[in-house]
């Protein structure tokens, strides 16, 4: 089954606010150049989306209520809620923090069938929680998922495996994985309109047309997905990324930004007991374009200096940039466990000095809070000022 919060960040909210249910609420920063991180459903029949800029939402309905985000919450409940998930099956597989892949055959005998062990969920995460899931179940991850998606918000929706051929082929064909519009757009130009029309379409041409794709959209057509439920523990990228005010091309103002969201990346990094192999640099202009570079680094890393210095290479490998930043990310990739790593020291003793002194650092924010303490640099240079 495939489990998905409605609205996770509005529904946490509205547990301290019930005054607002039933009325368009965005979760998100107000200022204009911030994105909506959340919306209710009754902002999205306005036309509100996630990740769409702020300004815009605000355009489309100017009678939404806007709540700034609590995102250290936000994980709290995603981690209540995979402890629920976990009371049901060992087999869990988070996506993301409000929603997982749970493979429960095993959980049938003990608990009954399908239907009424998702519908156990759903009562539990209520209940526990105070926010509403959708489930859907299926013999696998892909109907899984379209089926969740199809009864939201609040409900359940089981396709069992003589219905999953017959429901599939009365989609459109952008409900496969892989069809996003530009390719919903060349595959219509053929007269592929339906995910029936693909299954009817000779794999020869489907793979003409979109390239080693095409195999994986076709067999998806006829249901055909085996993939098995992978419990995922870890993360397996760990960043921030955050929105000038202004678009900037100072690069003083970069690096220091860079160095900001390399601190809150490696203080992330260290309380996960994690440490990564690749350091990348995401960059957004002006127009919206994006392009990210990432390295390699020979010893793995959770030091923010160590993370910022490679962010200022890649920044530079980029050479001239073709108009002013609008954005700026830095992301850990290919993270390991710290505790089964084996960290080589560098002949370079400041290293250490910087990962010493940063885990002092963690010690006093933990204590008196993350501002606390700041890199001299970072001070009185916050957003605004």
């Amino acid at each position: 089954m495939h489990v998905d919060m409605d609205a996770f960040f509005v529904s946490v909210e509205l547990r301290t606010r019930p005054e607002l249910r039933g009325k368009p609420v965005i979760v998100g920063f107000p200022a204009d150049r911030s994105v909506v991180l959340s919306a209710s459903y009754e902002a999205r029949a306005f036309g509100v989306k996630s990740a769409m800029p702020m300004a815009i939402a605000a355009r489309m309905c100017p009678k939404a209520v806007i709540i700034e985000p609590r995102h250290k919450l936000y994980y709290e409940v995603s981690g209540q809620l995979m402890e629920i998930f976990h009371s049901f099956t060992e087999l869990v597989e988070p996506l993301s923090v409000d929603e997982a892949f749970l493979d429960v055959g095993g959980a049938i005998r003990r608990l009954g069938p399908p239907r009424a062990i998702g519908e156990q969920v759903r009562r539990q995460v209520a209940a526990e929680l105070g926010i509403t899931a959708s489930v859907g179940i299926a013999a696998s991850k892909f109907v899984a998922k379209i089926a969740s998606t199809r009864c939201k918000p609040d409900g359940l929706l089981l396709i069992g495996p003589d219905e999953t051929v017959p429901y599939l082929h009365s989609l459109p064909v952008g409900a496969l994985w892989g069809i996003g519009a530009k390719t919903a757009d060349v595959l219509a130009r053929m007269g592929i309109n339906t995910v029936a029309d693909v299954a009817a379409t000779p794999l020869s041409s489907l793979k003409k047309v979109l390239g080693a794709t095409g195999e994986h959209v076709h067999r998806l057509s006829w249901g055909i997905d085996p993939r098995p439920v992978t419990p995922v523990r870890l993360e397996k990228s760990i960043g921030a990324e955050e929105t000038f005010a202004v678009d900037t091309a100072d690069e003083a103002i970069i690096s220091r930004e860079l160095l900001r969201l390399a601190h809150r990346t490696a203080g992330r990094l260290r309380s996960s007991g994690m440490v990564a192999r690749t350091v990348a640099l995401k960059l957004r202009f002006a127009d919206f374009s994006t392009i990210t570079r990432s390295r390699t680094v020979h010893t793995p890393v959770d030091s923010a200096q160590l993370i910022h210095a490679v962010a200022l290479q890649l920044l530079d490998s980029v050479g001239e940039r073709p108009m002013t930043v609008r954005l700026v990310g830095i992301r850990a990739e290919q993270l390991e466990e710290t505790a089964q790593t084996s960290l080589q020291l560098s002949l370079d003793r400041r290293d250490d000095n910087w990962r010493a002194a940063e885990q002092a650092l963690d010690q006093v924010s933990r204590k008196f809070g993350n501002k606390s303490v700041l890199p001299a640099s970072l001070l009185d240079s916050g957003k605004g000022q």
